[in-house]
């Protein structure tokens, strides 16, 4: 028989399930009926709801907190294959947030502990090296992915952002993230930082190797 914290994250996947406005967080992304041929370039890992449905009922994960990562997958992709300030990226981002307060009400509720990564470990306040080694970072990631991390910190640690109503724009506060939670973002933006460093050296390379071929 199912564990308490697994019994109440099958309720609480299966209620965002149910939910009207997650009906396009269902299924499989149909990127070919749709015409999304760039899909499987920029996603990497698809997932959808229906899957976490379904690998929760067959006790495919050993942690809840897999489970977690799977749904916040899920929000990831869609936010990072729409443009900040669409319809679909507003809905993954609103689904997002309502996730993280239910499943931390959950984790409460069963009693589970943070995950015993080395990673969770790691929650000391940061330094100023990397405070201002995560500033940099920012201005290297596409804004998609930058999108990606306001959305997350409007979640976890919401007194880290200040809003600028009438000129639409939002300020990371970094010296008022958590030391936890600085550690998560600063991680995803170094990653998407090198991959940025990557693609521009790639893209030098296949100009340079152009200009060769028309001068020979």
């Amino acid at each position: 028989m199912p564990s308490q914290d697994f019994i109440l994250m099958a309720k609480l996947v299966s209620l965002l399930y149910g939910r009207s406005d997650a009906e396009p967080f269902r299924e499989p992304v149909g990127w070919k009926e749709l015409g999304l041929f760039d899909y499987p370039e920029i996603i990497k890992k698809p997932m959808d709801l229906g899957q976490v449905k379904t690998k929760l009922e067959r006790d495919e994960y050993s942690t809840v907190h897999h489970a977690a990562n799977d749904v916040r997958l899920v929000w990831k992709n869609c936010m990072q294959y729409n443009a900040d300030g669409s319809d679909f990226y507003n809905l993954a981002s609103a689904l997002s947030k309502r996730f993280e307060e239910k499943f931390k009400k959950l984790l409460k509720e069963a009693g589970v502990p943070a995950p015993s990564s080395s990673k969770a470990k790691k929650t000391g306040e940061p330094s100023i090296e990397e405070k201002r080694s995560f500033a940099k970072s920012l201005y290297k990631i596409t804004k998609e992915e930058l999108g990606k991390i306001i959305s997350d910190l409007d979640s976890k640690c919401p007194e880290s952002l200040t809003r600028n109503q009438a000129e639409d724009e939002v300020h990371i506060m970094v010296d008022n993230i958590s030391g936890a939670v600085f550690h998560d973002i600063m991680a995803y933006a170094s990653t998407c930082a090198n991959d940025a460093t990557g693609r521009k050296k790639k893209a030098a390379a296949t100009k340079g190797s152009n200009k060769k071929a028309r001068s020979s």
